[in-house]
């Protein structure tokens, strides 16, 4: 199995430069700085978005696995495989010191076989990193139950399509396993952007 790394990191660059336009106009009275250091990028922080004592730590998630396709849910790292052991995703990880994820989806391009010819569209949507992880304990999900879920499925023998007690997966979401189709083997929270939005763990930027 293949890693895309480096093919996800050219294709987070593009993807960079044509959001830093976006942002230019939708923040027009903040100062946005993108970070491209790795201390930072190690932190979960691609953009500090601030003004006067405001200031939030961004990290851009963005489906570039879906290009030219507007799917209606997000996934959110809970562990995945580096190195043959386990590591914490993103989500949940103490020493990312993210604020607020701007989920990049509905990503359109140009040319729809190549993407340095541009893009032609997407949606921004910011999540509040501690909102998302409060309300997932009101649920039941704390960090505990999650980890429970997640050793549950490492030893298991379900993959993909998981279905948890705690939330409706027709409309709100469920786990997913990526077994046998990710070098990394990834066990994500899938989440309907629309349940985000209605809950306001999350609001539209673009």
């Amino acid at each position: 199995m293949k890693s895309n790394f480096e093919d996800d990191l050219k294709k987070e660059q593009y993807l960079g430069e044509y959001l830093d336009t976006i942002y230019s106009d939708v923040f027009k009275d903040f100062k946005i700085e993108r970070k491209l250091d790795s201390i930072s990028q190690n932190n979960g922080i691609d953009l500090i978005i601030s003004k006067d004592e405001l200031k939030f730590n961004i990290d851009e998630k963005a489906q570039l696995d879906y290009l030219n396709l507007d799917l209606p849910t997000f996934a959110f790292e809970i562990s995945y495989i580096k190195d043959n052991l386990q590591k914490l995703g993103w989500l949940y990880d103490k020493s990312k010191i993210t604020d607020k994820y701007f989920l990049i989806t509905g990503i359109f391009l140009n040319d729809e076989h190549d993407i340095k010819k541009g893009f032609k569209s997407c949606k921004i949507i910011s999540v509040d990193r501690a909102k998302l992880i409060l309300f997932l304990k009101s649920r039941g999900l704390n960090f505990e139950k999650i980890l429970e879920i997640n050793h549950s499925i490492r030893n298991g023998t379900q993959e993909k399509n998981i279905f948890i007690s705690e939330l409706d997966s027709r409309l709100e979401g469920k786990m997913y396993y990526s077994k046998n189709n990710k070098a990394e083997m990834p066990i994500n929270l899938v989440l309907y952007l629309d349940f985000l939005l209605k809950t306001k763990i999350a609001k539209k930027v673009h």
